[in-house]
C-alpha cells in the first residue's frame, strides 16, 4: 500500500518574501558587485556598462503602465501594486541625466545606436522586459507582487553599490548623479509598499498550493535572468576600457557591438 504524504502547512506571502530575501543575499555575492567595489579601477570604469542597461531601464515605465498596473479593480493587493507603479514610473529621466553626466552621450548615428541596443552584447538586457511581462500579463495579482518584490530586492543590492561609486565620482566631477546615486536609492527605500501597513497586508496573504508553486517558479525565473544580466554587464565593462569609450576621436565601433 502506497502512502501519499500531503503538506498541510498553510503557505503565506511571508514565506515567499523570506525566500526572496535569501535569493537577494545570494544575488549580492555575484561578480559584478565585486567589480563595482574594486577601487583599483576608476569609478567611471566601474559604471562603464551603464549604456548597456538602456533597453530595460527605458522599458520599465511601460511595464508599470501596461503590465503591473490594472485600474478599476476592487482588490487591495492590486491597489498596492498600482500605487507602486506610479511611484516608480518616472525614474528613466534620471537615467538619461546620468548617461550625460557619465560622459556617454556622444554623437552616434541613430542606426548605429539601434545596432548597439539590439546587439549580441546586450541580448540579455533585452530579454528582461520580455520575461517580466511574460510572468505577469496573464497572472493573478499575487504573481505580480512576487515579481515586484523580487525586482525591488535586486534593485536594493545594485543601487546600494552604485551609490558608493557616484559618491567617489562627485568628488572629482562635482556633478550629481540621480539614477545611480543616493536619490534613486532613497526613493526605492521609501516605496509605500514597504511601509508597515502594506507589509503586514502582504505578509498575511494566504496562498493556494498553485499560487505557491507559481511564486516559486517566478522567483527562479526573475532572479535567473537578472543574474545572467550581471554577467553580461560585467563582460561589457571588462571588454570596453572607459578611456576609449570616452575618447571623442575613438571610432563609434566601440559602442556599436558587432
Amino acid at each position: 500500500m502506497n502512502l501519499i504524504i500531503v503538506n498541510t502547512q498553510e503557505q503565506t506571502m511571508q514565506d515567499i518574501l523570506s525566500l526572496i530575501e535569501a535569493k537577494k543575499q545570494h544575488f549580492a555575492q555575484l561578480d559584478l558587485f565585486s567589480f563595482m567595489q574594486d577601487r583599483s579601477l576608476s569609478p567611471s570604469q566601474r559604471l562603464s556598462f551603464a549604456p548597456c542597461m538602456t533597453h530595460f531601464i527605458m522599458s520599465f515605465s511601460d511595464l508599470n503602465k501596461y503590465v503591473f498596473r490594472k485600474e478599476n479593480i476592487d482588490n487591495r493587493i492590486q491597489e498596492i501594486v498600482n500605487k507602486y507603479t506610479y511611484e516608480d514610473d518616472e525614474h528613466w529621466p534620471w537615467f538619461l541625466t546620468d548617461i550625460e553626466s557619465l560622459g556617454f552621450n556622444r554623437t552616434l548615428l541613430f542606426s548605429d545606436f539601434l545596432r548597439f541596443i539590439w546587439s549580441e552584447e546586450t541580448k540579455i538586457t533585452r530579454q528582461i522586459a520580455y520575461q517580466v511581462a511574460g510572468c505577469c500579463l496573464k497572472a493573478d495579482v499575487t504573481t505580480k507582487i512576487v515579481v515586484v518584490q523580487s525586482l525591488e530586492a535586486m534593485a536594493d543590492v545594485f543601487f546600494s553599490v552604485s551609490t558608493q561609486i557616484t559618491s567617489e565620482l562627485r568628488v572629482s566631477t562635482k556633478k550629481e548623479y540621480f539614477y545611480f546615486g543616493n536619490l534613486h536609492l532613497g526613493v526605492e527605500s521609501e516605496h509605500s509598499m514597504n511601509d508597515k501597513e502594506a507589509q503586514e497586508e502582504l505578509n498575511s496573504i494566504k496562498l493556494t498550493e498553485l499560487q505557491y508553486r507559481d511564486a516559486l517558479e517566478v522567483i527562479d525565473t526573475i532572479f535567473n535572468i537578472f543574474s545572467e544580466w550581471t554577467y553580461e554587464l560585467l563582460a561589457y565593462a571588462r571588454n570596453h576600457p572607459i578611456e576609449l569609450a570616452l575618447d571623442e576621436n575613438f571610432n563609434a565601433a566601440l559602442v556599436v557591438c558587432r
